[in-house]
Parts: C-alpha cells; structure tokens; sequence
C-alpha cells in the first residue's frame, strides 16, 4: 500500500477518461472523502453535486468554456460554497475566505481517494459562475467553486516540473 505522500506526488490532472462506470461503494469512499475534510468554524460550509447525467455533464462543457473531457467523466463533482451557512458568523471573510477553502480542503481529499482507487480527476476552474449556477439550478446562497470530472484514466501524463523546497518555502 502507498503510504500518503506518494499518492500525493503520483496524483495527476486526468482530462481522458474510459467509458468504465465507477462502483457505488468507490462513490461512497469519494463523498466521505468530501465530507471529513476540515472547515472553518466546522460550519462545513460547502454542497456538493454529484453529476452523472450525460445532458447536465454537456451543460457544464459548455459553462466551463468548452472543456469537453467534462462531458466523458463517468462522474462530475461541483463543489459550492455555502454562503449562508458561514455569514452569519464570519460575515465577509466567511463568504470570499473561508466557505471557498472549505470547498478546496474538501476537493483536495477527493483528489487523492479518487487517485488512491485508481480513479483520475482534474480541478476545473476556468468556467462561468452564472451559467454553472444555471445549469445547476443553485439558490443564491450557493457559490460554484470548482468542477471535478472523475473517471478511470484513459492515459497519465507525466509529472509536471515542481518549483524547489527553496523556492516555496522561508523559513523564518
């Protein structure tokens, strides 16, 4: 068994996936990993959509810009941020800060199940905030953060070069 560092350093952005279903007790393993990550306040402030219908996933290609390995994911996360859940406490900071990095915590643990039961994945960034929300249907107090296509890797690419311990970090 790979201890966690190395599932870390052999994760990669998989943007080819097979057409191979993903088993429901893997799914069950990918929403722990969503829901066990650390948040701010613990007020958890993050939603989580699990999209497998083919129209929904063409929706978000077309929402994310054009970024058609979306659509070829067995499964597609959109992660949210909860605005409502955190305001009340964290006012502004809650709503740009922390209910995002709820969201990233969340999505990172995904990334590495995902990668640990042989699955790929890829941090979708780049799309349009209003049409996800659209397409979505999400109430206002809902923030799409990231869209995470998840599938068995039709091909790995290679490690990308990596900035050096001294580059990255002071110690002070």
């Amino acid at each position: 068994m790979n201890n966690l560092l190395d599932i870390i350093k052999q994760r990669r952005s998989i943007r080819s996936f097979k057409d191979t279903p993903i088993l429901k007790e893997v799914i069950d393993k990918l929403a722990d990993a969503l829901i066990w990550a650390p948040s701010a306040g613990n007020l958890q402030s993050r939603k989580f959509y699990f999209v497998t219908d083919k129209k929904v996933k063409e929706q978000l290609v077309e929402a994310a810009l054009g970024q058609s390995f979306i659509a070829d994911a067995p499964l597609v996360v959109v992660g949210c941020a909860d605005l409502g859940r955190v305001k009340g406490r964290y006012e502004n900071r809650g709503t740009t800060l922390y209910a995002p990095q709820d969201v990233a915590a969340s999505v990172q643990n995904l990334l590495l199940v995902a990668h640990e039961q042989g699955l790929g994945t890829v941090w979708v960034g780049a799309f349009d905030e209003d049409a996800v929300s659209q397409v979505m249907k999400l109430p206002d107090t809902l923030r799409p953060v990231t869209i995470v296509p998840v599938g068995y890797p039709a091909k790995t690419p290679k490690a990308p070069p990596r900035l050096s311990k001294e580059e990255v970090i002071t110690s002070i």
